[in-house]
């Protein structure tokens, strides 16, 4: 796993080296072992190396046989070695044995098709120096971060926004359309980003720069509208199976030590006894405890390793040590994230990197095959919203006056939630079910004049855009939607982050291109059974896993925010939600700040994921300095 970063000029303006040597710097955590770079007229490509595979030879950036074509790639390519044997019996002549050299001649052969046949998670920059053009690109799924920012003369671009900002011209002007974007959805939606100028390129996207001229093209889609599979819950499990294996064994190449991620749940616990069956080295495993009994996957993962037989490593933190680690959230994520997990799985990433240097992860399970609550909640929402007017407004009114918990997921959370997306189409009322503030909210929390910026009415132009792309599943519709925006823009955002500031490389077996092209042809009747989610993945694990860890209740990375912001996180909420601070800033009103903090300290309602949004805005803000 590596970083990259690049500077394009269409004028024939030469790189200045020493801003292009800046920005690779900035991304020294993603890559700390090499750097490299190519400087030459209007091009500059810089590259920081976390070294995976060929340790000796494995320099970027890569080129081909007469230095005309050249490549940065931050991932892995999975099916390099069949792809470097084809290549050979062509006759190109290779200088290393990385897995990045196979595309540069593969773009030679096929041009910009190349990225039809690779298989991996990566984001890459290629330049052919004879057409005087730049081709930038991401994996299917989004596994691999790729940001750039056009202007008039330049284009930049870099696997983290800090790495742009490094160059003086980057405008940083906050995009208040991306502001209350985030604070309904929690992150910041592709395609846009926090800044204004600032995008992300779409995973299964690539970018052809020519000259002054941009192209967005689009290699790979999500076979969701293609004709469902027509197989026997016994087929669909045994090639379920197969596929969790071959995914399993091609990433397990490597030089260096792998590991896995052991949660006890049924994704990490399924790829971990896949590694042991496939591995011919005793398989480390990883967790993290905590002394807090109601967010504590500790016992679990170790249950789940003694029956697979890892080596399990577990370290125990204190709920001090996480809200230390709190503030430091600025300085690994480049705009704000309100996913409170990235805390633990931060820990985790470092704790691991002390033993590995690549981890297996589970990601991707609960969206591929019906894994979340909300899946469940929409199928009871269709009977719910069948009762009489009556019914309903008796039930919101018990249901309002329950006091507020503060366990893991408290009944009267789960309720209140439930009610927020009553009345509202599924898309909607799946948003309204996940986020910190309602769209309705939104115009309060700012000041008029922040609100006379923001084009609230484009706030579910994402939403709108990703719903039934040609689907006639609701349940496939709102698996699409969380694949395309929860998934992609705050799941695999924050495994990229919090492992990469630890410096560890995760890869995620579940988002194979073959598991996921495989399980959007599935019935969603395989995946959401009645009641029982992940039916499927269930019924293929059952070959490895004992029942007991196969039906566990779903339990996330979560943090006890309700208890934290009442009493450990005061001192950070006074320090950045003080009213003459958030008064003297001019962003959001100060009342309704006031208020979201008075109610949640004394009772009187759950604002965990309000106050916490804000803080991290707040946080992320100062550290990065947008210009309002």
């Amino acid at each position: 796993m590596c970083g990259i970063t690049g500077i394009y000029n269409f004028t024939n303006r030469p790189v200045d080296r020493e801003i292009l040597c800046a920005m690779a710097d900035s991304l020294r955590h993603r890559g700390p072992d090499d750097d490299g770079y190519l400087v030459k007229d209007n091009i500059g490509l810089g590259f920081r190396r976390l070294s995976i595979i060929d340790l000796s030879t494995g320099h970027q950036p890569i080129h081909n046989e007469d230095s005309t074509v050249w490549v940065i790639l931050n991932g892995e390519i999975y099916n390099f070695a069949n792809l470097r044997e084809n290549l050979l019996s062509r006759g190109h002549k290779f200088y290393t044995k990385t897995d990045t050299e196979v595309i540069v001649h593969l773009y030679e052969d096929l041009g910009e098709s190349f990225l039809e046949e690779i298989d991996g998670m990566f984001a890459l920059a290629l330049w052919d120096s004879r057409a005087n053009k730049l081709i930038l690109a991401r994996d299917r799924m989004g596994k691999k971060p790729l940001h750039y920012c056009l202007l008039k003369d330049k284009l930049l671009f870099g696997s983290e926004i800090k790495a742009l900002l490094k160059h003086p011209e980057c405008p940083r002007e906050l995009d208040y359309d991306s502001v209350a974007k985030y604070f309904h959805f929690e992150y910041v939606p592709a395609p846009n980003s926090i800044f204004r100028q600032i995008k992300k390129l779409l995973p299964s996207e690539y970018l052809v720069v020519q000259n002054s001229e941009i192209k967005h093209k689009t290699y790979w889609q999500i076979p969701y509208n293609e004709t469902k599979l027509k197989l026997s819950l016994e087929d669909a499990s045994g090639e379920l199976f197969r596929l969790l294996q071959n995914a399993v064994r091609k990433r397990l190449v490597s030089d260096v030590p792998l590991g896995v991620f052991l949660s006890g749940g049924i994704d990490s616990s399924t790829i971990a006894a896949l590694m042991s069956a496939s591995a011919s080295d005793e398989v480390k495993s990883f967790s993290i405890s905590f002394s807090d009994p109601d967010y504590d996957e500790g016992p679990q993962a170790l249950l789940a390793a003694r029956h697979i037989g890892t080596r399990h490593f577990q370290e125990k933190f204190s709920p001090q040590t996480l809200i230390d680690l709190i503030p430091e959230l600025a300085d690994f994520i480049d705009e704000p994230m309100a996913d409170p997990s990235i805390v633990p799985t931060y820990l985790l990433s470092k704790f691991t990197k002390q033993n590995v240097t690549v981890a297996l992860g589970g990601d991707g399970g609960d969206e591929l095959f019906g894994g979340y609550p909300t899946y469940r909640a929409h199928k009871l929402y269709s009977c719910y919203s069948a009762l009489p007017g009556f019914i309903r407004k008796g039930a919101a009114g018990i249901v309002n006056s329950l006091p507020s918990g503060e366990g893991y997921f408290s009944l009267d959370f789960k309720a209140k939630r439930f009610l927020r997306g009553d009345g509202y189409p599924a898309d909607e009322r799946h948003a309204r079910w996940m986020s910190a503030f309602l769209p309705e909210e939104l115009p309060v929390l700012f000041t008029p004049q922040v609100a006379a910026k923001t084009d609230f009415s484009a706030l579910y132009s994402e939403l709108k855009h990703y719903y039934g792309p040609g689907t006639k599943d609701p349940l496939d519709a709102v698996m699409y939607l969380d694949q395309k925006m929860y998934m992609q823009d705050d799941i695999l955002v924050k495994v990229d982050r919090a492992s990469m500031a630890a410096s560890l490389e995760v890869r995620a077996p579940l988002l194979d291109k073959d598991i996921v092209s495989f399980a959007a042809r599935l019935p969603s009747s395989f995946k959401l059974k009645g009641a029982t989610t992940k039916y499927l993945l269930k019924r293929a694990a059952g070959k490895l896993l004992p029942p007991g860890i196969i039906n566990r209740k779903k339990q996330g990375f979560a943090l006890p925010l309700t208890k934290w912001i009442k009493h450990d996180l005061s001192g950070l909420l006074d320090e950045y939600l003080n009213a003459g601070r958030i008064s003297g800033e001019g962003i959001f009103n100060p009342d309704c700040v006031k208020q979201l903090l008075s109610e949640h300290r004394a009772g009187r309602k759950d604002n965990r994921k309000a106050v916490w949004s804000l803080l991290v805005f707040q946080m992320w803000k100062e550290r990065f300095n947008p210009s309002l």
